[in-house]
């Protein structure tokens, strides 16, 4: 997760939302990535996706079995449902995201019973620092676009 937490802040120096996201295969970091859709201009360019992809170009096969995803915030819909098409073993956290984290707080998607693949859920890993990060960017970035306003 900690590795995860760098790559978000490398993100939110580009201008990115900050969120980081590393694939684990037996104790090695196989896929990592971080928000780039506003640098690719693709809105699919989530920290999971860029991790997932990294990791299955490296392993030759999309079918990630036996992986961990850590990443700093709680998945979104799309995101979730590429861990269930990459077989994805285990979801680590950090934090939750109340408005679009599909996982527990705005949806449940990986409980859906008729998904062909369950994951495994841990919750909360380092999450005052995910939260810390994300609070810190989003509080900037209002400092910056209101008139007169001043970093204090």
């Amino acid at each position: 997760m900690r590795r995860a937490l760098e790559l978000a802040a490398q993100g939110a120096a580009l201008g990115e939302v900050p969120v980081g996201a590393v694939v684990v295969l037996d104790g090695e970091i196989v896929g990592e990535g971080f928000n780039r859709p506003l640098s690719s201009f693709d809105p699919t360019a989530h920290a999971e996706i860029e991790a997932l992809r990294a990791a299955a170009t490296r392993l030759g096969n999309y079918r990630l079995t036996g992986s961990t995803l850590y990443v700093t915030i709680e998945p979104c819909t799309m995101c979730a449902g590429a861990l269930v098409h990459a077989r994805v073993a285990r979801l680590v956290y950090g934090a939750a995201e109340p408005r679009a984290g599909a996982v527990v707080s705005s949806a449940q998607v990986l409980d859906n019973p008729a998904l062909n693949h369950h994951i495994a859920v841990s919750m909360g890993v380092l999450a005052d620092a995910a939260a810390t990060l994300l609070r810190d960017f989003f509080r900037a970035r209002r400092a910056q676009t209101q008139p007169g306003a001043r970093d204090v």
